[in-house]
């Protein structure tokens, strides 16, 4: 999936419509919040603004993690940290970025998501956001999306046309 998402499709995409390379962000839900920061953030220079609900942020820490870490990539786990939201993070030296990450606090799968090892460095600021009584769902996606386009054309402005 990350060379379909990085590669594939963004370039599928400016073939059906005209796309501004200089506003271009990703987001994504449980998973799909993962590779959107993982893929945002080992791809700078595609991805300009990046956020996620939920992501499984440090894969490599817990079993769901192991288990698909393990089968798609083997068992050398090595291999694994450039795959790790977290681990990424921890090396990344692209532009400066500011992420959202938005998290139910009533979420069954918390303790498999560990939104506390998204931690800020020099380039990029994490703003993870615990949000009371939302849990897994898509009423949750849905209550903050707004904020998320917010997000994303905030950092846009003064970027290309």
């Amino acid at each position: 999936m990350y060379d379909y998402v990085s590669q594939e499709l963004f370039d599928l995409a400016q073939t059906i419509a005209p796309i501004d390379l200089a506003k271009v962000g990703i987001f994504g839900h449980s998973m799909g919040g993962h590779g959107a920061l993982v893929i945002g953030l080992r791809n700078p220079l595609k991805f300009q603004s990046i956020s996620a609900f939920a992501p499984i942020c440090n894969p490599i820490s817990v079993p769901w993690g192991q288990k698909a870490l393990t089968g798609y990539l083997g068992a050398d786990q090595s291999t694994w940290q450039q795959y790790d939201a977290s681990q990424v993070l921890k090396s990344y030296t692209g532009p400066r970025r500011s992420i959202l990450v938005d998290q139910g606090a009533a979420d069954n799968f918390l303790a498999q998501l560990r939104p506390e090892t998204l931690k800020s460095t020099e380039n990029a600021v994490i703003n993870v956001r615990m949000q009371p009584e939302f849990d897994h769902s898509y009423y949750f996606i849905s209550s903050f999306i707004a904020d998320h386009f917010e997000h994303h054309a905030s950092n846009f402005k003064g970027k290309g046309n």
